[in-house]
């Protein structure tokens, strides 16, 4: 099962500091907008995202259809089907992907010490893939 690009979704108290921090340890903003509180942060292969205000703890985070570097697959498992398959297996759903839907859309699950695992399609390699 591929899940996408992987990153760790932080619940930070001030999107400054945990950014000026991230920086020393090598990390650069990859995306996102610091006057809505998110950063996307980038270390070679690896993302961080930051979040001031938005969740209450930390949240694993997959992004089907794009890989390390935010960009478009051409093939890829759609979040509606990653989300029947794990259904199938016994996992149970904190939030669910209307599978009558097409696009963006995402799924939320926990393991089973509580940490919360979000699977979040964007619309982004949509728009690209029509180019």
């Amino acid at each position: 099962m591929e899940l996408g690009a992987f990153s760790v979704s932080l619940a930070v108290k001030d999107i400054e500091a945990s950014k000026r921090f991230y920086e020393k340890l090598g990390f650069t903003v990859f995306a996102g907008d610091q006057s809505q509180n998110w950063l996307i942060m980038k270390n070679g292969d690896h993302a961080i995202g930051l979040f001031q205000g938005m969740f209450e703890k930390n949240i694993l985070t997959f992004n089907p259809g794009w890989n390390s570097d935010a960009q478009p697959l051409r093939e890829f498992t759609d979040v509606r089907e990653l989300q029947r398959q794990l259904k199938d297996r016994g996992v149970n759903m904190i939030s669910e992907a209307d599978e009558s839907s097409t696009g963006p859309a995402s799924f939320m699950i926990a393991d089973p010490d509580g940490n919360t695992i979000l699977v979040d399609q964007h619309g982004r390699w949509r728009e690209t893939m029509a180019q």
